[in-house]
């Protein structure tokens, strides 16, 4: 099995490491494409105004200025060549992709790029909290990655879905088990945006967060209420994003 390994934390990014360990539990033809730089929260966006240049670090491992979703493309097309990927895996990124965060993602979007070219893809994020935030805890993943990721290989992915995985932060040896969940709801009053002044006195701004007092509780079977109660939290996602039941509704409306 030959596995193409992305993320969207760049190159040189923790978290990769973990990715790359993970998957050589599952094979010895791993081939590492990853954004030269930082390329969080870029979502699916693909570059197509500027040029992609590629760097060579070491052997099977290659840096890409662009966005994640560039990286796959040019893993599964251009480096892979002819001989393209069995599986794409994403992350392991700091920090969970849940809720709206698989809006923004990069390393979700990673994997959504590895299944629109017809790769069975997983997306895979470790949780950190206040007190491991600077140091998450890298081994919750590889403990309990490469087994997952064997049962649902073994079952096989549909097309045109994506495995989105997030770790708790958790030991491993305290992860409460996993969970198959679906995409959960967050209260957005985190967000804020922090305005600040230049040395030449001149606006500038940061998106950025805050902690809220009060925490909502999230629903049961959510991504959200999986990791709060210490479970790796599984979710499927679909590339089709139609809403059905309102089609429904303006078949009604505009007929």
């Amino acid at each position: 099995m030959r596995i193409l390994c992305t993320n969207d934390d760049g190159i040189h990014a923790p978290g990769l490491k973990i990715v790359e360990q993970i998957a050589r539990e599952l094979s010895d033809d791993v081939w590492v494409v990853a954004p030269e730089l930082d390329q969080s929260g870029v979502s699916h966006s693909l570059s197509l105004n500027d040029p992609l240049r590629l760097r060579e670090i070491g052997p099977r491992h290659f840096a890409v200025r662009g966005t994640p979703t560039d990286c796959v493309i040019m893993g599964a097309r251009h480096i892979l060549g002819d001989n393209g990927p069995d599986l794409v895996l994403s992350g392991v990124n700091k920090g969970r992709n849940v809720a709206e965060d698989v809006v923004y993602s990069g390393t979700i979007a990673g994997a959504l790029e590895g299944s629109i070219l017809g790769f069975p893809s997983f997306a895979l994020s470790q949780e950190f909290s206040m007190d491991n935030k600077g140091v998450p805890l890298w081994q919750t993943a590889l403990a309990h990655g490469p087994a997952i990721l064997r049962k649902i290989i073994a079952q096989g992915v549909p097309k045109n879905t994506v495995i989105n995985i997030n770790f708790p932060a958790r030991a491993p040896e305290q992860v409460a088990g996993v969970q198959v969940t679906r995409q959960g709801k967050r209260n957005q009053g985190f967000l804020r945006v922090d305005e600040r002044r230049d040395g030449r006195g001149n606006p500038y701004f940061w998106i950025g967060f805050e902690r809220i007092a009060v925490v909502d509780t999230p629903a049961e079977g959510t991504d959200l209420a999986a990791l709060a109660a210490g479970y790796v939290s599984v979710t499927p996602l679909r590339l089709d994003r139609t809403d059905d039941a309102f089609s429904q509704v303006l078949n009604t409306t505009l007929g």
